[in-house]
């Protein structure tokens, strides 16, 4: 013999395993052959023989040497541990035959033959005597019990019966059956009269000690597919997970037959449950196993799966036997038998014959080959558009016309083909694929529906559940159970369970158990449903709340009517029986009777399941009566008795036929509502309304309840008495007139029911659903809530409707309720005395609660301020805001023109203050700051806008701050600025102050940067600081060298070369209009100018701003027009003369920039959810563009937003839905080649119920663009006179100017 180590690498000791390896039968072997046999026609015969070997042979069955058809029908061939047989159902003459069984495996062929004959029966009943049957009588003494145990632990089952007659030559034989199932194994029935013969039922089964504490249960239901020549396909169904934690995956490991050593088939675990196995030994067989893996360990390894070998499965049909006579055949493949050829043809009919996420399954027809070469085949995929063709097997060769290509990308499109092969050459590719896509992996299914617990025995209760809405290739359910106010889960069943109905056994009576099931498929389970309503464990038919029922056959139907009859049938309706039995009504039957006959037919042998039908094959003029019998689980009632005689006449009448099926329900003291089903028969025309006439029990005498017809299938009649009886009857109306009344009600006692509740309205304040809740004062076992709308029944969940049941409460709820939800609502209560009940929901009221929904969803802060800002020392800006209340977990975000600033950031919990300050406030934050509050689920917004002006005075104050506090709190500063004191005997001094001096601060005076010392130190006891000032000396600055600090003035005395420094005229474009500028070395707008259009003087205004800076004189012209036209002149007087410099603009030229014309808000406030359209006029030549922005972001045109110019005048932007988001500041830009206009629109965004904000308009000017590109400007030719020494600088080419007028200096 041969010793084997083994160790395992997944537990932590070493485990040391001797294996002995005994020898092994390989060739098959007949060890029982076949027997003829003699049999007469229409006889069934078996042919038994047993075959050993390994790998496990496989048998083929022949007659007169052609291979048997057992598709058939005729033929039954079954195998099973080495023992075949063929069985022959019904022989005829043509079954004479030789027949033969040929066993094969890697290592050869065996083969058994046997003769068949079939005689004539025609001498059977001269032959046999006459046999008299006996019958045998089997009664079970005592049932079968529920079992439990444990995985690997033995378990008995057992029953009693008797036999009559016990004949000992005649005993019954025992069926097993497993799971609905016939067992493999036949169990005889020994039958002794103190002996119980043994049987099966059900046994529960749970999970042995893991391996490792926590460890998942054994996987189950190991399966072996598509087994082939190296490879086979393992599936197998994962554990139930109570309390252990998921599962991460699985190890599949393979043993050879005959061996004990386990080898792991996978590296790493596999998540889903199939794992093609590959790299098995052709010839040789195998058995698998599965263990499931979690964080904590690995489980115990599943059952082993059935001995599969590793054969072609098309191998046998290429057999074929050879017949030699006597006992010896030879056996042979179809290859060996043809001559010599070339290369073979192209395989045909390549397809998939099944396809998963990674690998798809292929089948081909082999060509039509002559050679005696070997034939393999190779296999090239594609990927579709990739254009290139990839060989799958270059390293081994396939035999059989069927292989699996693994490795496959998942959810990804592959075109396959096949090539032949032999030793003389290849074949041309056979014809491609269609696309095949591989399967995508979908995930787990979703949870299961709503859970209901029904009671059934003392320590049993009936579950059931809705299926999953998106099972995903579902394999079954696990049922968890729980006992109330535990958490201690326990499964129900260890195997996967494909109904949606399961028996929980073995529970404690009197205890509360809740319940939950999961779904499962290939890649695991799925999210727990909802836990089902506590219930106590009792029986089902024990003394109940309301009613006690004994199982018993119902009561018979009653009220048959007729509703309609065309001459060849007639429609019939009739009441349900008064008594169930205990059991639901499932099924009526109707018996016809012909009057003229007298005789009672069946009329339907089906069951009806309906209490409508439609009697058909009548004949015309005859009279007929019908009755009806109704159905339970436990047998077929009594007859209703005999209708009314019916004449089968066709119905021509014009007015309608009966309405049918009345019920009340609602029953109040004064009221009760009716209800119906529309006729049948419409008449000539269509239903157009319906009354109800009422009678009170015992008269004779009916009223009409409803003045005005009513156009629906139900109605509440008022102004009963209390405690009195009453009839009621339905008649419909269409063009015609009125029909025939309907079938009266039974009578109904004018009595509320004691403790009868009305349905409740309201919003959960959870989670905002609008609800409707009723308590029923009556419940049974097998009551349930019929919710209805306008009194039909309610069944379309999809809009977020939804039921749920607890005890004797239901709910109704609404999760997205919209306007379509207004209406009456009811329900009733089956099984019991009528509790029912009904609630209108108005448009008024559904708003208010639909308002209220929001508020419950969308909590809000409640604020004392709203954010504002203020300016702190160091100009620093805080942005703050107060709420009412807030907690420690609140959070929060700043943003700044839709973009979050991270900064800092506090929040005071005792007054509800937020603040963020920012350290530097400049330029660039202009726009919209916004704040977003969450505390738990409630939130807040608030937003502050500083644009224009109001930023404008924010960032001025915040820029006084900062140098205040360089200026007082850090180091020295002036208190005293640089300025000019003319003493009393005409001398000129700069004098200024510093304070915060120190004993080595030193001053230091600059003239054109270049320095001065002055003659007397400074004072830095006092901070006075003096410079005598020579009258030529024009200008000078002062340093404070410690600081940095700076201090400068400009001196222009009138010297007698001012006036003769000015330039020429030049003309600048500016974003408003034009400006005229004369360049001179010194400036002050104190220096004595004129400016003059036409020999009139120029004062400064809006429009003509005059001014300059200490190098240039200006004169802006805004928005220039015809009466701009002119002679420009500029006069500057010194203390000699008066110096003139003139500038004609000729008017050559045209400029019309872009313009906003009108139309736009300057605030506007508008709702969420709501589309906001914001139009105005513009104007330009050459047309402008428009561009929109949104707190200086430009808008892109999209779904939501749509921006149009139409003929070049009128823009528009709009906003479909617009959010919260959208608050903020919108600017429209016009512009064209000579420049533009931006304007601002403030947009405030509210909430749905909140207050409109009340915004004052700010005016914001509109802001002038200038041009995009430089303007030329014409100037005339005529030369102007140079100035005597001007020190004006250029013209600077670079500049725009204007090109609407045309220039010309004098």
């Amino acid at each position: 013999y041969q010793e084997t180590s083994y160790s395992s690498n997944y537990s932590n000791p070493t485990f040391i395993t001797y294996v002995r390896e005994s020898s092994m039968i390989r060739g098959p072997k007949f060890l029982v052959r076949l027997r003829s046999h003699t049999v007469f026609e229409n006889t069934p015969v078996k042919l038994f023989c047993t075959v050993e070997g390994y790998p496990t042979p496989q048998v083929s069955w022949f007659k007169d040497d052609v291979l048997l058809d057992i598709s058939s029908g005729k033929y039954f061939v079954e195998g099973s541990v080495g023992i075949h047989s063929l069985t022959i159902l019904k022989c005829g003459i043509d079954d004479t035959a030789q027949y033969t069984a040929v066993a094969s495996n890697s290592h050869g062929q065996a083969s058994s033959q046997a003769a068949v004959i079939v005689k004539s029966d025609f001498h059977i009943y001269a032959i046999l005597p006459e046999i008299k049957y006996t019958k045998i009588n089997i009664t079970f003494l005592e049932t079968f019990d529920v079992t439990f145990g444990k995985e690997g632990d033995c378990v008995t089952l057992a029953c009693k019966m008797t036999i009559s007659p016990n004949l000992a030559n005649l005993q019954p034989e025992a069926q097993w059956y497993r799971d609905g199932r016939k067992s493999d194994t036949d169990f005889p029935l020994t039958t002794l009269p103190t002996k119980p013969a043994t049987g099966v039922l059900f046994c529960f089964s749970s999970d042995g000690p893991p391996p490792v504490p926590l460890a998942p249960g054994a996987p189950m239901d190991i399966k072996i597919h598509d087994a082939n020549r190296d490879y086979v396909i393992v599936s197998w169904k994962p554990p139930n997970t109570t309390t252990e934690g998921p599962i991460i995956g699985y190890f599949v490991d393979r043993c050879e037959v005959g061996m004990e050593n386990w080898m792991q088939c996978n590296d790493s675990p596999i998540k889903i449950c199939k794992y093609p196995v590959s790299g098995l030994f052709e010839g040789h067989s195998y058995c698998f196993r599965v263990r499931a893996v979690n964080s904590h360990g690995i489980s115990r390894p599943s059952r082993m799966s059935n001995p599969v070998a590793a054969l072609d499965p098309t191998e046998f049909g290429r057999l074929q036997a050879t017949k030699l006579g006597g006992k010896l055949d030879v056996v042979t493949i179809h290859d060996d038998l043809e001559g010599i050829g070339k290369a073979p043809g192209a395989p045909s009919k390549v397809y998939a014959s099944e396809t998963d996420r990674t690998y798809v399954v292929l089948s081909w027809t082999p060509p039509v080959y002559h050679g005696k070469a070997p034939l393999w085949y190779y296999i090239e995929k594609s990927l579709v558009g990739s254009g290139s063709w990839q060989r799958v097997n270059t390293q081994v060769p396939v035999r059989s016309p069927r292989y699996a290509v693994f490795d496959l990308a998942e959810g990804k499109e592959y075109l396959f083909r096949v090539l032949a092969a032999n030793m003389h050459g290849i074949s041309n590719p056979s014809e491609p694929t269609r696309p095949i896509r591989t399967q995508v992996l979908r995930g787990v299914p979703s949870a299961p529906g709503q859970v209901v617990s029904t009671r059934e025995t003392d320590t049993s209760v009936l579950i059931q559940w809705a299926p999953p809405k998106e099972p995903n290739n579902l394999i079954g359910y696990y049922i968890d159970s729980c006992v109330k106010g535990s958490k201690n889960w326990t499964s129900a069943n260890h195997k996967p369970l494909k109904d949606t109905r399961f028996v929980v056994h073995g529970l404690t009576t009197g205890e509360m158990y809740m319940f939950r099931v999961q779904a499962i498929n290939e890649l695991g389970l799925s999210d727990e449903s909802q836990e089902s309503a506590p219930l106590s464990v009792r029986a089902a038919l024990s003394t109940g709340i309301l009613f006690v029922f004994s199982p018993e056959l119902p009561s018979s139907p009653y009220g048959v009517a007729l509703l309609h009859c065309d001459g060849e049938s007639m429609v019939l309706n009739w009441k349900r029986p008064l008594c169930s039995g205990g059991t639901p009504v499932t099924d009526y039957y109707i018996d016809k009777y012909n009057v003229a006959k007298r005789e009672w037919r069946e009329v339907n042998v089906p069951p009806l399941k309906e209490r409508l039908y439609k009697v058909p094959k009548l004949t015309l003029g005859t009279v007929y009566q019908f009755r009806v019998y109704a159905a339970n689980f436990i047998g077929l009632g009594e007859p209703s008795s005999p209708s009314a005689p019916f004449r089968c006449e066709a119905w021509t009448m014009p007015e309608p036929g009966p309405a049918y099926d009345l019920s009340i329900t609602e029953i109040r003291d004064d009221s009760g509502v009716v209800e119906w089903k529309a006729p049948v028969y419409n008449g000539a025309s269509a239903v157009t309304g319906y009354y109800v006439d009422i009678c009170k029990e015992g008269t004779d005498t009916w009223t009409v309840a409803n003045a005005a017809a009513v156009n629906h299938c139900y109605l509440k009649v008022k102004g009963l008495e209390t405690g009195s009886s009453y009839v009621f009857r339905v008649r419909a109306e269409n063009a015609s007139g009125t029909g025939k009344t309907s079938v009266p009600s039974d009578p109904v006692y004018a009595k509320a029911l004691s403790g009868t509740k009305e349905i409740k309205c309201g919003v959960d304040e959870k989670t905002g659903d609008v609800y409707l809740c009723f308590e029923s004062c009556q419940i049974t076992e097998k009551s349930q809530f019929v919710w209805k709308k306008s009194y039909q029944e309610i069944t379309d969940f999809s809009k977020g409707i939804s039921i749920k049941t607890s005890g004797n409460q239901s709910t109704l709820s609404f999760k997205n309720p919209d306007k379509e939800d207004v209406g009456t609502f009811s329900v009733s209560v089956t099984n019991t005395d009528g509790a029912s009940a009904s609630y209108k929901i108005t448009a008024e009221e559904l708003e208010k609660m639909m308002a209220l929904s929001y508020d419950i969803r969308n909590p809000i802060i409640p604020l004392k301020s709203e954010l504002a800002y203020k300016i702190m020392e160091r100009g620093r800006v805080c942005f703050w805001l107060q709420a009412e209340g807030i907690s420690s977990a609140v959070t929060y975000k700043f943003f700044a023109n839709n973009k979050e600033l991270q900064t800092k950031m506090r929040h005071d919990v005792a007054t509800g203050i937020i603040e963020l300050v920012l350290d530097h406030f400049t330029e660039d934050n202009e726009g919209t700051f916004s704040v977003q509050i969450q505390d738990g689920r409630a939130k807040a917004q608030s937003s502050l806008v500083l644009i224009g002006n109001a930023f404008k005075a924010a960032l001025a104050e915040a820029d006084y701050q900062r140098r205040e506090y360089i200026r007082v709190k850090e180091g020295p500063h002036f208190s005293q600025f640089l300025s000019v004191h003319i003493s009393e005997d005409a001398s000129i001094s700069l004098i200024c102050k510093v304070a915060n001096l120190k004993k080595e601060s030193a001053f230091h005076w600059f003239k054109d940067d270049v320095e001065v010392i002055p003659d007397v130190p400074a004072d830095l006891s006092s901070g006075v600081c003096r410079l005598p000032l020579p009258l030529e000396k024009p200008a000078a600055c002062l340093k404070f060298e410690e600081a940095t600090l700076f201090q400068s003035l400009s001196l222009c005395p009138s010297l007698p070369w001012t006036g003769s420094s000015a330039g020429d005229l030049v003309i600048q474009c500016t974003a408003e209009g034009i400006m005229l500028q004369c360049h001179m070395k010194y400036y002050t707008e104190e220096m004595k100018i004129i400016w003059m259009l036409k020999d009139s003087k120029i004062s400064s205004s809006e429009r003509m701003r005059v001014g300059g800076t200490p190098a240039m004189a200006s004169l802006e012209i805004v928005e220039p027009t015809e009466r701009d036209k002119g002679v420009y002149t500029f006069q500057i007087t010194d203390a000699e003369k008066t110096y003139t410099r003139t500038l004609e603009l000729s008017g050559q030229g045209k400029w019309n920039r872009g313009k906003v014309l009108g139309g736009l808000p300057d605030v506007v406030s508008i709702m969420e959810k709501k589309t906001l359209s914001l139009t105005c006029t513009v104007c330009g030549d050459p047309k402008p563009q428009v561009t929109w922005f949104k707190n200086d972001q430009e808008v892109e045109p999209g779904d939501q937003y749509v921006i149009l110019l139409d003929s070049g005048k009128f823009a528009s932007v709009t906003i479909k839905g617009v959010t919260l988001e959208d608050s903020g500041k919108f600017t429209m830009c016009v512009q064209n080649k000579y420049g533009g206009e931006s304007v601002d629109i403030i947009v405030s965004v509210f909430k749905h119920g909140d207050k409109i904000p009340d915004i004052k308009p700010m005016a914001a000017p509109k802001r002038i663009l200038p041009p995009t590109h430089p303007i030329v400007i014409p100037i005339s030719s005529s030369p102007a006179p140079a100035p005597s020494k001007s020190s004006a600088p250029p013209q600077s080419t670079k500049s725009p100017s204007s090109s609407r007028f045309g220039a010309r200096r004098k």
